[in-house]
């Protein structure tokens, strides 16, 4: 068997055992698998791979993290395009780049990144789907509005007319420690209900992004629609996290 054929099959593979994961965690989370949908993190994963794992999807959704890989990927992906989602953290100088292949962008974190999206926006005549991503974790090294600004940022951020919030996004704690780690995607659901107590117009709070390929059962069974998964599914990447996650940002 070639290199080619065995890749395909450990993909075809993987992408069952992710399903029958999430599958299992929404039994015992008394909820149904189709609330949970599963995004391809498709870092440094070439075009035929990728689209080899979306065509075992029923609903096929991908994410990338750096703005150059979008670009390079996009004009490759066979047409009708999949759900597309911007995930890593975006500079405002690449916006008008994203919002050339996405449809929804995770990692919206400040006001002046919102601003700057809404002013693009304007030019294009565009609107975009967003999630509001939080720092639960607390740590210096993560990206995401701080837990207690989380509601004043998303009431700010509604006021733009073109960018329209669909939820809420984070990263867990890497750790060992499922109790650390169940905490942060507690701490985003106490976030998500305060925002819906307080019926902000323009804002529903449907999606939890939340929950990567070592806690996907942990964000289910705290209330995840979105779990992120990339090595379990295509195998060890060649760069670590912090090429994805800890991009600093000075054009702010």
């Amino acid at each position: 068997m070639s290199e080619v054929d065995q890749a395909k099959m450990d993909i075809t593979h993987n992408i069952g055992v992710i399903q029958e994961r999430i599958r299992q965690a929404c039994l015992k989370s008394n909820r149904r698998a189709n609330e949970v949908r599963l995004l391809l993190a498709t870092k440094t994963v070439d075009v035929p791979r990728i689209e080899q794992a979306l065509g075992l999807m029923d609903k096929p959704l991908m994410g990338e993290n750096r703005v150059q890989e979008l670009e390079q990927k996009g004009p490759d992906l066979k047409q009708p395009l999949p759900e597309i989602h911007f995930i890593g953290h975006l500079q405002s100088n690449k916006i008008k780049h994203v919002l050339r292949w996405v449809d929804c962008i995770q990692s919206v974190d400040r006001l002046s990144l919102a601003k700057k999206l809404q002013k693009r926006l304007e030019f294009e005549n565009k609107h975009i789907d967003v999630l509001v991503q939080v720092n639960t974790s607390y740590e210096d090294s993560k990206f995401g509005v701080k837990p207690d600004q989380a509601v004043a940022l998303v009431k700010k951020i509604s006021t733009f007319a073109r960018i329209h919030i669909k939820g809420l996004m984070t990263i867990g704690l890497f750790s060992d420690d499922k109790d650390k780690v169940r905490a942060c995607f507690k701490r985003l659901v106490a976030i998500q209900q305060d925002i819906n107590s307080l019926q902000i117009p323009g804002v529903v709070m449907d999606e939890l992004s939340m929950g990567m390929s070592g806690d996907l059962e942990i964000a289910i069974e705290e209330g995840a629609t979105i779990i992120r998964v990339g090595t379990a599914v295509f195998g060890e990447r060649q760069y670590p996290d912090s090429y994805y996650w800890n991009e600093s940002d000075n054009n702010d």
